[in-house]
């Protein structure tokens, strides 16, 4: 038994030896050269890292041959959709088209509304959104905007035989008035901060909205000027009151994809381009003289 017990302990100060590193002399360190294979056995390699650029769509475009854009389809003169024909007119609609056709591809409309445009450029689902979209703050936290198109801001369209009595937010807020709007978008948004007295009525088509003054059931609607100007070509019972002095200031552009920098420079560039060599000019004048 002892003897079992001592050949044991042999054995483990054996093999402690053995795995022990070498003693030098007079307390000498190893050559670090001298034992080169076993390093490189376990150096580990070293991982090659790979700097990859996200995806642009000016790239992504050209190669898809299709440009999504997303638009209303119920805001003339800047986008209308056609019920029977599913085609899309107006001014961005031919802007739009133009932009396709610079990156080699076609437009495709994609429908959407005042209320979920936002969410449906912010998701993915189209590229670019256009159709009179007004620059507002809380949109920018979430959207680009290229450079502005036109300059615009809210003012009211209401019965020509009215345009006398509504002319200021004062004249417009008393409880006898019916102010319509559409859900979702800068004009609700406008009516709702400033309308405390009359009664605001919500329409949910904006294709037929103006009809509502005309028959009556409603007083005023407060859009953006050019709208009004517009919508009373088409309706000669309605005018625009002072649009060339609206209740407030405001910028038109198309909304963007907000970390797509180099697709934003683009469309800059194109809108820039369309403003100073008539383009945009001619398509506004189609519609608006």
């Amino acid at each position: 038994m002892k003897r079992a017990v001592t050949l044991s302990a042999l054995a483990c100060l054996l093999a402690a030896t053995a795995t022990a590193p070498t003693a030098f002399a007079d307390g000498a360190t190893p050559d670090p050269s001298a034992a080169p294979a076993a390093k490189a056995t376990h150096a580990k390699k070293a991982k090659k890292v790979v700097h990859r650029t996200a995806p642009t769509l000016l790239d992504t475009v050209p190669r898809r041959g299709t440009l999504r854009v997303c638009t209303t389809g119920d805001y003339r003169p800047f986008t209308s959709r056609d019920r029977k024909t599913e085609k899309y007119r107006g001014i961005d609609i031919d802007m739009a088209r133009d932009l396709a056709k610079s990156l080699d591809a076609k437009a495709k409309f994609v429908p959407t509304t005042w209320a979920s445009l936002v969410a449906d450029l912010d998701g993915g689902r189209c590229d670019i959104a256009v159709g009179g979209v007004s620059i507002t703050l809380p949109r920018a936290r979430k959207l680009a905007f290229s450079e502005p198109t036109r300059t615009d801001g809210k003012t009211p369209i209401v019965r020509c035989e009215d345009k006398k009595k509504y002319r200021t937010l004062k004249d417009i807020d008393e409880p006898e008035t019916t102010v319509v709007v559409n859900p979702g978008g800068t004009n609700e948004e406008f009516a709702r901060a400033h309308i405390k007295e009359a009664k605001i009525k919500v329409h949910k088509d904006n294709n037929t909205i103006f009809d509502e003054i005309v028959e009556g059931r409603a007083d005023v609607m407060m859009t953006d000027a050019s709208e009004t100007l517009y919508q009373a070509k088409l309706h000669p019972e309605l005018c625009s009151v002072h649009p060339d002095d609206p209740f407030t200031f405001a910028e038109k552009a198309y909304a963007l994809p907000r970390r797509d920098t180099q697709f934003k420079q683009y469309v800059d560039q194109f809108v820039h381009l369309a403003k100073h060599d008539g383009t945009y000019e001619k398509y506004e004048d189609e519609w608006l003289k």
